[in-house]
């Protein structure tokens, strides 16, 4: 057909493009689920046992969807001693909108000025959840592409997940994740291993443009996760299939083909559920799953259930996350480190849930493994694709430095400052009152805000933005670490600064103990 072409007549690629270097941002307060349970009248353990939600973060007036983009790139750009003119693509995928027209990136091209370099394509991408990893795609194929001029691709997915009081405002959160994509990539994407499903559904939406808070059919929303995963998992399957056949070989994909996964976090429990679900799809297509010895056990009875009839089928769904428990321990529970304690990103949470995984393990632990990642967006779209890991886990390779720059992690959560649901319920309370407000002088504390992140000063009587940023070396109070890590940041931003360390532009000489 024209505009095809067999695998055998593709041209050279860039070797293993893919995510370089990633950076996280979230907000420096959080609210305890447990004590949002007691402040909300609901039963002990709702948010808690029944999402899987330990804490979550959230955002004053002083932030908004611009200022966390430009926190997290300038972080990013900073740690990894990036000049701004080696980055010729950047793509951002939000669903946070506060502008029908004006793009997120547009406002991040403000950190471009002083190098000169306007030569920048992409602008932002939106479909709930989906978007930042459709502003990923871009950037892959960019690189992949005739329009390659050599350098960087930099990609920010970023949401504020806020709700109306009610069942689903504990299932919130809030940050950034910004990631450099290029060649010779330590997490490499895997080449034609993408499997995506697509369908319309008003499962979770925002019509109302005045309001931060969408419209959500939450039992039909889990309802489209899970067939889509179903959906995209059967689709990945058959395209490894195919290569595999390629290759001579007749084996059979299944989970343990995956040395992790990784999935969208709207709550941890689910991530739980959908993984069982996979191995639901595993049992359900094996010619002949062993009923009598292994994870398949006990589970003849539900050989002839219908995928499509299950998705609120508790037997099934207890017997197969009981039956793949073992699999979540080994393959996906440090990946919900973030979403646990920070709640759902939307656009990131799958990027916060890759960066938690790396975060707590070793080089030598994922080096050569591949990654399955699941996507999804209401209304929706979704992908699951994989991630192939270098096999080089050297001190000083690539993929040493990404572990490296992401080991401060959990040290990162715990700085953060908690406050009383009745603060956080009040915040809601002031961004809800607010939204969209022209003129309007923003309220809350720059002091509670960590040192480096961007805020908004102002919006002008014709809705125009203003931004500052508090500085790196500001003294933070009462955590002596955090005031050694800021030192330290400095000492970095010195070294980085240094002609003798321009050579290499992806040089990561953060200490594995250097604090946010």
């Amino acid at each position: 057909m024209p505009g095809s072409a067999s695998i055998s007549c593709l041209g050279p690629w860039p070797k293993d493009v893919g995510i370089i270097a990633m950076e996280l941002y979230f907000p420096s307060q959080y609210v305890d689920q447990a004590e949002l349970e007691q402040f909300d009248g609901v039963s002990a353990g709702k948010y808690t046992v029944g999402l899987g939600q330990a804490r979550m973060g959230f955002c004053s007036d002083r932030e908004d969807i611009n200022s966390l983009c430009l926190t997290v790139v300038q972080r990013l750009m900073e740690r990894n001693g990036l000049s701004y003119d080696s980055v010729g693509r950047l793509e951002v995928g939000t669903e946070t909108i506060i502008d029908k027209s004006k793009s997120v990136k547009t406002v991040i091209m403000q950190l471009f000025e002083d190098s000169g370099n306007t030569d920048v394509e992409g602008i932002d991408t939106t479909n709930a959840c989906y978007g930042g990893t459709a502003a990923l795609f871009n950037a892959v194929n960019w690189v992949e592409s005739s329009s390659w001029d050599g350098r960087y691709a930099l990609v920010v997915a970023g949401d504020i997940a806020v709700y109306a009081t009610g069942s689903a405002r504990p299932t919130g959160g809030a940050g950034a994740v910004a990631m450099l994509v290029g060649p010779n990539a330590p997490l490499a994407f895997e080449r034609g291993l993408r499997g995506t499903h697509m369908q319309h559904a008003y499962d979770f939406y925002k019509p109302d443009l005045m309001s931060e808070y969408p419209v959500v059919d939450g039992k039909l929303s889990i309802e489209c996760y899970l067939s889509a995963l179903d959906h995209c998992y059967s689709v990945y399957r058959n395209k490894i299939h195919a290569q595999w056949q390629r290759e001579g070989s007749e084996k059979r994909f299944s989970l343990d083909d995956f040395g992790y996964l990784v999935f969208h976090s709207p709550y941890c429990k689910l991530v739980q559920k959908s993984l069982a679900r996979l191995m639901l799809n595993d049992f359900l297509s094996h010619p002949s799953p062993n009923t009598v010895t292994g994870p398949f056990t006990g589970l003849d009875v539900f050989r002839d259930v219908k995928p499509e009839e299950t998705y609120f089928d508790r037997d099934v769904e207890k017997a197969f996350m009981k039956a793949s428990a073992d699999l979540f321990e080994r393959k996906t529970k440090s990946s919900l480190l973030i979403s646990n304690e920070n709640g759902n990103m939307y656009t990131p949470s799958v990027y916060g849930c890759l960066a938690s995984l790396i975060a707590q393990q070793t080089p030598l632990q994922i080096a050569g493994q591949r990654i399955g990642v699941f996507s999804y967006g209401s209304g929706f779209a979704a992908t699951l694709y994989s991630l192939r890991v270098t096999q080089d886990h050297t001190p000083g390779s690539s993929l040493d430095k990404l572990v490296s720059s992401l080991s401060d992690l959990k040290a990162r959560l715990d700085s953060r400052k908690k406050v009383l649901p009745a603060v956080f319920s009040e915040n809601m309370k002031l961004r809800e009152e607010t939204h969209h407000l022209a003129p309007y002088i923003p309220r809350g504390s720059v002091e509670d805000l960590f040192p480096g992140t961007w805020y908004l000063t102002r919006v002008d009587d014709k809705h125009r933005r203003e931004y500052a940023r508090r500085p790196l070396d500001d003294d933070l109070p009462a955590e002596p670490e955090l005031v050694r890590s800021s030192v330290a940041f400095i000492m970095v931003l010195k070294v980085f600064r240094n002609p003798v360390n321009q050579n290499d532009p992806l040089k990561l000489v953060l200490s594995n103990n250097l604090k946010y």
